[in-house]
């Protein structure tokens, strides 16, 4: 890593190249953002971290003008509605983690389905949602998006009268046993 900041990273970028990672930047697609960022700055020494923190700072500088990804709806009603959509009969909801460099650990609500047997993902509960979801409340020693799962996860699971299984609800495990 070097001690330039991300604003001289930029500024050492080409005009097209500045361009096409705010044309990103402004669609929320940041994995695009950050790989024209950095392929285009990496014959000058500049990493991965440091096409994150660029791109980072456009978010910064782009503000309400980025048109940002909208969030799951995690109302039962919507929910139950996604679950009426499954290509087989639904036999359980479950809640699984996941996460990535961007959005740290999230939590997929899925429906569970036999014939066929699959799933069909009905919500990607990041922690921003589910703070927002959960408002003034305190989720505890608890990641917001585990506490927001579960609640609707059994909620939903009550409504189709199946179980609901979140393998791992008190510490983000994307490799905790899933129901089959």
């Amino acid at each position: 890593m070097t001690d330039m900041t991300a604003a001289e990273w930029w500024r050492l970028l080409p005009a097209g190249v500045r361009d096409q990672a705010d044309g990103y930047v402004l669609q929320d697609a940041r994995l695009q953002a950050v790989r024209v960022v950095w392929e285009a700055g990496r014959a000058r020494g500049l990493g991965l971290t440091e096409a994150q923190l660029v791109v980072h700072d456009r978010y910064l500088h782009h503000g309400d003008r980025i048109a940002r990804t909208p969030d799951s709806p995690l109302d039962l009603e919507s929910l139950t509605a996604r679950a009426a959509g499954a290509p087989g009969r639904v036999v359980a909801v479950e809640a699984v983690w996941d996460g990535d460099t961007f959005h740290d650990w999230f939590v997929d609500l899925v429906a569970v389905t036999d014939d066929p047997e699959g799933e069909l993902r009905l919500a990607t509960i990041h922690r921003s949602a589910a703070v927002r979801h959960l408002g003034d409340e305190e989720p505890a020693a608890r990641h917001p998006a585990a506490v927001v799962a579960g609640r609707v996860g059994r909620a939903l699971a009550d409504r189709l009268s199946v179980p609901f299984h979140f393998a791992s609800p008190e510490t983000p495990d994307d490799q905790a046993p899933r129901r089959r």
